[in-house]
């Protein structure tokens, strides 16, 4: 049955390719309003005292946003930029345009369900679709309330089963056209960020911007050549564009889906064969997989002090938690990943453990905060695995270890053995 007008609120799902939800919302509806609400929650600061976004994850979901706009407009429809709280916005547009429908993609995280709550007790009719995984959450071996609760015995039962992702869907050829309304537009101050020249992921270059456009040109280009093959031996790197596949940000805004990057990822490994390196890149989209499986199972759980452990109520340091955010703690490794975390917006995933495993277990600090530090400064901040990632660090997640400590002397030595990397970032921006 068609719908005469429906709101698509575009969310962490920045693309038309591969958008099933939005894909459905154009089957379904005669007229269309594409829409992003830039949430005012996002100025706001956080209880540890600075912004939830800083400049440059909102530059480079800026990105994410033009691109989109502009893959709409060729499609001969727009995307509406709105600024507030989502429930004041999308009610007052759906009245405006006669619209009581709205799609989405579902998240499972606590602020965002909130949202959609809060949508529906306007009343307003939302269907809010799951689409962010690799793997579908029906075709697992369990039900969700079964997840197991350490990663292997997971990917084990998934491999076992031979549970396969679903096709990619291709974006959209038309889009609905908007109605016949005139809606208010927000101002919307356009970022400026820039990062640091000595970045691993340049985004003011062309070919790493945000847009869809961007990722998908990105996807063809590391997996049409020999670089998965050796991923796995370099994935521990610091600094360059090729140590590792550079994917994670166009997968946190939605850019690009997960089931595109495996299906050329197949694509590579039809080419030059199976290996090790293309095989472990399966092995971390299973993990961001995991981490949100494991949301869907324990929801609001993840977010508490002491997750999904006993230990007791973290303590906290200010002074050497601003020490950390400023990476000018007087450990050289742990300084130079906080200068590159705040000069560029990005980081490997070694220097996140290490410095993540710093303010924990070296600085007495709470996990909570540096959990935060990061949602404000990554350009590939993504709730389900950041609030994974340092619940496993902190030992009070999947893990059945009372947490990970990685001595910082000991990994300087086993991946900056010649200290390029702490020289090159031994100062400041």
């Amino acid at each position: 049955m068609l719908i005469d007008c429906a709101l698509y609120w575009f969310r962490n799902d920045l693309r038309l390719t591969d958008n099933p939800a939005f894909s459905d919302a154009c089957a379904r509806s005669r007229t269309l309003v594409p829409v992003y609400v830039l949430d005012h929650e996002a100025q706001a600061l956080t209880r540890w005292g600075f912004l939830r976004w800083g400049e440059h994850r909102r530059r480079f979901r800026d990105q994410a946003l033009a691109g989109l706009r502009s893959a709409l407009q060729a499609r001969g429809s727009d995307l509406l930029i709105l600024k507030g709280n989502p429930t004041d916005k999308l009610s007052v547009l759906a009245k405006t345009c006669g619209a009581d429908t709205v799609l989405c993609e579902h998240i499972a995280a606590p602020e965002e369900i909130d949202q959609v709550e809060a949508l529906r007790a306007a009343g307003l009719h939302i269907e809010d679709s799951w689409q962010s995984s690799l793997l579908d959450p029906a075709d697992l071996p369990f039900d969700i309330a079964r997840l197991p609760d350490i990663f292997t015995p997971f990917r084990q039962a998934v491999e076992k089963a031979d549970v396969r992702p679903h096709a990619a869907i291709p974006a959209p050829d038309v889009v609905p056209p908007l109605p016949q309304t005139e809606v208010a537009r927000d101002a919307v101050v356009e970022q400026t960020a820039r990062p640091d020249a000595r970045t691993s992921f340049p985004y003011d270059d062309a070919r790493f911007n945000g847009s869809e456009a961007a990722a998908l040109a990105h996807v063809e280009r590391y997996f049409s050549g020999p670089l998965p093959r050796s991923y796995k031996t370099t994935r521990n790197g610091l600094s360059g564009r090729d140590y590792s596949t550079k994917l994670s940000p166009w997968l946190a805004t939605g850019a690009m889906s997960p089931r595109t990057v495996h299906e050329a990822l197949l694509k590579h490994e039809d080419r030059f064969g199976v290996s090790d390196g293309s095989r472990w890149i399966v092995f971390e989209l299973l993990w961001r997989d995991y981490f949100r499986f494991s949301s869907l199972k324990h929801g609001r759980r993840l977010f508490r002090h002491n997750g999904l452990s006993t230990l007791p109520y973290p303590s906290h340091d200010a002074e050497a938690f601003a020490a950390w955010c400023s990476g000018q703690t007087g450990q050289p490794f742990v300084d130079a990943g906080m200068r590159e975390l705040a000069a560029s917006g990005y980081l490997s995933n070694r220097m996140r453990q290490i410095a993540a495993s710093y303010l924990i277990h070296d600085l007495a600090c709470d996990w909570r905060a540096g959990a935060a530090w990061f949602e404000a400064q990554l350009i590939d901040y993504d709730v389900c695995s950041n609030q994974g990632n340092w619940l496993y660090i902190a030992g009070r997640g999947t893990d059945p270890r009372q947490g990970r400590r990685f001595d910082p002397e000991y990994q300087a030595q086993m991946h900056d053995p010649d200290g390029e990397y702490r020289r090159l970032w031994a100062q400041e921006a």
